[in-house]
């Protein structure tokens, strides 16, 4: 049975970020790569949290969920891919949730977590064009909805 992955509250103001790219490949295959990123993480340099003008270095974790019945997300990883890809046509849109968890280590080399991003993500396919939609909805935009858009192009170019 093929559900809806669309998201009813998905912002409907001016996309933040669009861009459109090539794409020969199917939503299943799209959707195995998102699900392939939760849970990765990257180093990037931010400002401190508590000392003004000052950067430091803090990590970026990457959490995904995926639509369920439009209205709620569910987390989509390696464990739940499987249960998600025979609900997906080949084409048509896909709405995610991205979340950013960041964090920095003090001077003791403690973990310390602060605020992060969240970003709703529409994915949509048609004849080869995938065209991806971001908006920023919560958190102090220390990644750039383009930032985003680049990691989960990258991603697919990996092919992960």
């Amino acid at each position: 049975m093929m559900r809806k992955r669309i998201y009813h509250r998905f912002p409907h103001r001016t996309v933040e970020f669009e861009q459109k790219y090539r794409y020969h490949s199917d939503l299943p295959f799209f959707v195995k790569v998102m699900a392939n990123m939760d849970g990765k993480f990257g180093m990037f340099v931010t400002e401190s949290v508590t000392k003004r003008g000052h950067r430091i270095q803090a990590k970026r974790e990457i959490g995904v969920e995926i639509v369920a019945n439009g209205i709620d997300f569910s987390p989509l990883n390696y464990d739940t891919v499987e249960g998600v890809l025979d609900t997906l046509d080949p084409e048509g849109i896909v709405d995610f949730r991205i979340h950013l968890r960041y964090s920095y280590l003090d001077g003791k080399y403690n973990r310390v977590p602060f605020r992060g991003d969240i970003y709703l993500v529409r994915a949509i396919l048609e004849h080869e064009l995938l065209v991806l939609q971001i908006n920023h909805i919560d958190g102090p935009k220390r990644t750039e909805c383009g930032r985003v858009a680049d990691t989960i192009i990258d991603e697919l170019r990996r092919g992960s």
